[in-house]
């Protein structure tokens, strides 16, 4: 390790991994926002729910890559443009997101589902209310693998010039030079546990009525 060599690279490493933060976080929250409902919308129509979860399933098949070069035509963006990777990692969290969500509705019992219906709940209040905070540990969890899935995709991106950790990969590849490669294995491994360490804290918080184990 060239401890001299971090150092003097150091704003331009701090830079990627402000970029590898943006470009993880908010594809996370937004495929959170719209996986969210309509993963209610699929868990209240059980006869094809399974089918449609399949379909969702099948995007995150798609080559990670491939999106990124594919994506630009349609969303009329340059190749190096970040977009291009919140959007396809959108698809990707989404994708993933929206079956944690149906299983987290689905782990709601029975019975608080009706004596909601009993206590006059309208169905929007009921899944405000009832059905997504007991959904909350299930969607945590589900969000867990999310969070850490994207820190591992971002890196692809680097294939194509955005900006973020895995340019010091393809940096340290073509000067046959392990510094910033181990660097950026390092940072990605830091910045992976760190967010999941925060999406458990937020579980928590959201999750306290469950009863402490111990």
């Amino acid at each position: 390790m060239r401890f001299d060599w971090l150092w003097a690279q150091s704003d331009r490493i701090l830079s990627l991994l402000l970029w590898h933060c943006y470009l993880s976080i908010t594809p996370i929250m937004m495929g959170l926002l719209l996986a969210v409902p309509v993963g209610w919308a699929v868990q209240s129509l059980p006869g094809v729910k399974a089918m449609i979860l399949n379909l969702f399933g099948l995007l995150y098949t798609i080559p990670s890559l491939a999106l990124f070069v594919l994506l630009p035509p349609l969303l009329n963006t340059q190749i190096l443009d970040p977009l291009n990777v919140v959007v396809a990692l959108t698809i990707y969290s989404f994708a993933l997101l929206v079956r944690t969500v149906c299983d987290g509705l689905d782990s709601v019992p029975t019975e608080t589902r009706q004596s909601a219906s009993a206590l006059g709940y309208t169905p929007l209040q009921q899944f405000l209310q009832i059905d997504l905070p007991l959904a909350v540990p299930v969607i945590g969890a589900g969000l867990r693998v999310a969070v850490v899935s994207n820190v591992s995709i971002v890196s692809v991106a680097a294939l194509i010039g955005a900006p973020q950790l895995g340019s010091l990969f393809t940096q340290g590849f073509q000067l046959q030079f392990l510094t910033p490669i181990i660097a950026g294995i390092a940072l990605c491994i830091v910045l992976a546990l760190v967010l999941d360490a925060l999406v458990v804290a937020i579980t928590r918080i959201l999750s306290r009525w469950q009863p402490k184990r111990g």
